[in-house]
């Protein structure tokens, strides 16, 4: 699929628990990875880990409930009430976030990178980073 680990943990996280659709997970990782990569960069992952995600999600309801990938899926999918067909193409969304994109270049990078604190700046106030945030914390860099 083209994507890392790391990478995968992180769109897990940001969909499963934060409960980011296409577009806000793009606008979080843009801030999130400011510097690494550009927007555009951004958007090509987002869409690839959303394309695969409604391509494969319904395959998920056939996992026996023994079977738990990630440290942060507690449940055995029985209360999993979550839709598991999806459009693959996204319409709405992709077109949202290549507006966002056609914005930044307009606005030269000032619009989606490196607004809030970098990286650094949220691993070293935050731990590592790859907590479990709590729930309802006011925190939105927790668990990140």
């Amino acid at each position: 699929m083209g994507m890392t680990y790391e990478e995968l943990s992180m769109y897990g996280r940001l969909r499963k628990i934060f409960r980011c659709g296409p577009v806000s997970m793009f606008q979080h990782l843009c801030h999130r990875w400011c510097g690494r990569l550009t927007p555009a960069e951004v958007s090509v992952k987002v869409k690839d880990f959303f394309r695969y995600y409604s391509a494969n999600r319904h395959k998920m309801t056939t996992l026996t409930p023994s079977y738990h990938a990630e440290s942060y899926s507690p449940e055995d999918n029985r209360f999993d009430l979550r839709q598991f067909l999806y459009n693959t193409r996204w319409p709405w969304q992709f077109r949202k976030i290549d507006e966002l994109v056609r914005q930044d270049q307009v606005n030269n990078g000032i619009s989606l990178t490196c607004n809030g604190p970098t990286e650094t700046e949220i691993s070293s106030d935050h731990g590592s980073g790859m907590g479990v945030p709590a729930a309802n914390s006011a925190n939105q860099y927790s668990g990140i």
